[in-house]
């Protein structure tokens, strides 16, 4: 695995989290029909921020470590398919940071550490609630992306 490439997962992760993290708060306070003030914007930015930057980072790692795989055992998979698989190899190691990102930014749980968040999740049997729709819907973005993607790349390499 090249560590550049993990490091600029792991950066992309931040970026994503800079302008995720007011969208995310605002997206589950309407969910659970919380109010929100503007101020309440930056509620749980910490562990947006690190939940994106171990879901970048790894997303890139399971992709390197597939590409390997592949290419010793002379075998290619569809960018769709790659990038689909990886994508959930990548939520699925990371989903409890989601769920504490979630319980966090939902203003019902004020006060709370992580540890104490993940604890309260795995006790009510919340843990991985969700998790098949966010799946299925990652595996089905992320392939679509990147096979749109090795198109347009694909399309443009014979132009330029």
């Amino acid at each position: 695995v090249n560590p550049q490439v993990v490091a600029a997962g792991f950066c992309g992760g931040i970026g994503r989290g800079l302008v995720e993290g007011p969208f995310e708060m605002a997206k589950v306070r309407n969910q659970v029909v919380s109010g929100w003030r503007f101020g309440d914007a930056f509620q749980g930015f910490g562990t947006t921020m690190f939940r994106n930057s171990l879901l970048f980072a790894g997303f890139v790692i399971y992709m390197d470590v597939l590409k390997q795989q592949l290419d010793q055992r002379d075998m290619k998979w569809t960018p769709f398919i790659t990038a689909g698989l990886c994508a959930n190899a990548a939520w699925a190691t990371i989903w409890p940071l989601d769920v504490v990102k979630t319980r966090r930014q939902s203003g019902r749980y004020d006060g709370r550490n992580v540890l104490w968040l993940l604890r309260d999740a795995l006790r009510k049997g919340d843990m991985y609630r969700g998790m098949g729709v966010g799946l299925a819907r990652s595996f089905i973005a992320n392939g679509a992306s990147m096979e749109v993607y090795a198109v347009v790349e694909r399309e443009l390499k014979g132009r330029i």
